[in-house]
């Protein structure tokens, strides 16, 4: 199958994870593109190819003769998209030969150069973009669009190659994506996520991570009535709120710097309710944070009386830096695997995390891959047609080197 139809074809899928959910995965419509993967893993010719109770599709490419003790690598990436933006019915528009001017999406919206300069480098480019009403999915399903071409051309190609598992997994934008995976019953050596942003970025750094929800218990009493007696729990949220530090948030943070981010809340009288995102890429930095949301908390107890305020955090995952430094030969390997295919290559921090971060903890050493996506989580996402492409080549390229 073309690349950019492949792409186009699991685009259309509905695939959208949902983090209110107790269920695994969080969204039954994932299992059928998962099913669709499977079928297709057949088609080309891999073995062991199995969904299992998680909704995770797993496939094998043998290796070739001789190679049989080489490394064995997994690829990875996640079929379902954000919860932030719908992924019903999307509609994506291919713009042959971009003119390097503003995209007009539809009537309302327009993705302006101005704001997005990046688009001024893919003049004469094939461009994939949305309707301007869903996000268009390339996160991730321009990863598993290119491992899934990337298995294609190492098989069709005859190159020697050692064992390769490709693994899809499900939930990976509401933070569990890995969670089911067996790293041992894998039998992976190493493994790379392609779930990233620009051709060329390699990411071995991640945030700590950590959801933390504040509960604030009021008294409500008839506002005429209220004077010495009436706790609002929404206002006492907002003063918590305020105490956190001003400047510490996505909006105002990038590179390595931390932060605490407010992305939902609801309150009346009587209760109201905060949660947070806590990142930081240094460890200590990260437990301060945490150690600080408590503590605040126990400030408005002071206030207001024990039992006004309740914190809880709950870690998400850790940074992988220290997990994959031991075994710097991935990143070297990714690296001359972009400069092969005449793409400057370097590392950046993740200011997020990966289904890498988990595998790695969990043994695997996992970094991760860009898909030469932009934009994700949006209805200003799009993805160069000749980014697939080319990421597909790196992946073959790089499957080999590990058999050289």
């Amino acid at each position: 199958m073309e690349l950019k139809d492949r792409f186009l074809k699991y685009v259309s899928f509905d695939t959208q994870s949902d983090e209110s959910s107790e269920t695994f995965p969080s969204t039954a419509k994932q299992r059928v593109l998962l099913d669709y993967l499977a079928e297709e893993m057949k088609a080309l010719g891999l073995t062991e190819v199995t969904v299992d109770k998680y909704g995770y599709a797993m496939g094998t490419i043998p290796a070739t003769p001789g190679c049989e003790k080489a490394p064995v690598i997994g690829f990875i990436a996640h079929v379902d998209t954000a919860p932030d933006m719908s992924g019903a019915d999307v509609k994506p528009h291919v713009i042959e030969n971009y003119d390097g001017k503003d995209i007009r999406l539809n009537a309302g919206v327009t993705m302006k150069v101005a704001d997005f300069p990046e688009l001024s480098f893919f003049k004469g480019h094939t461009l994939i973009h949305t309707d301007g009403t869903t996000l268009l999915g390339a996160d991730d399903k321009a990863g598993v669009a290119e491992i899934m071409s990337a298995v294609e051309r190492l098989m069709e190609s005859g190159r020697p190659h050692g064992k390769v598992k490709v693994i899809f997994t499900t939930d990976e934008e509401v933070g569990c994506g890995a969670e089911g995976i067996d790293v041992k019953a894998l039998g992976c050596d190493f493994g790379y996520t392609v779930d990233g942003g620009p051709i060329g970025e390699i990411e071995y750094e991640n945030f700590n991570a950590a959801s933390a929800v504040l509960t604030v218990h009021g008294v409500g009493v008839h506002p005429g009535e209220a004077k010495d007696v009436m706790v609002n729990a929404a206002t006492v949220a907002i003063e918590f709120h305020d105490m956190l530090p001003k400047t510490e948030v996505p909006e105002n943070t990038c590179g390595y710097q931390g932060f605490f981010h407010l992305h939902d809340m609801q309150g009346s009288v009587t209760e109201a309710t905060l949660r947070y995102i806590i990142r930081d890429h240094d460890a200590k930095s990260f437990e301060a944070r945490k150690a600080l949301f408590f503590a605040l908390a126990s400030e408005i107890n002071r206030r207001y009386g024990e039992g006004t305020a309740v914190a809880t955090v709950k870690d998400s995952y850790y940074n992988m830096k220290e997990k994959i430094e031991p075994h710097i030969q991935l990143i070297h390997k990714a690296i001359a695997a972009f400069e092969k295919n005449g793409i400057p290559a370097r590392t950046v921090p993740i200011r997020g995390g990966t289904d890498g971060a988990h595998l790695s903890w969990d043994g695997l050493p996992c970094p991760n891959l860009p898909t030469g996506g932009y934009n994700y989580h949006g209805v200003r996402e799009w993805i160069p047609a000749r980014s697939l492409d080319q990421i597909t080549d790196v992946l073959v390229d790089l499957v080999v080197s590990f058999a050289e």
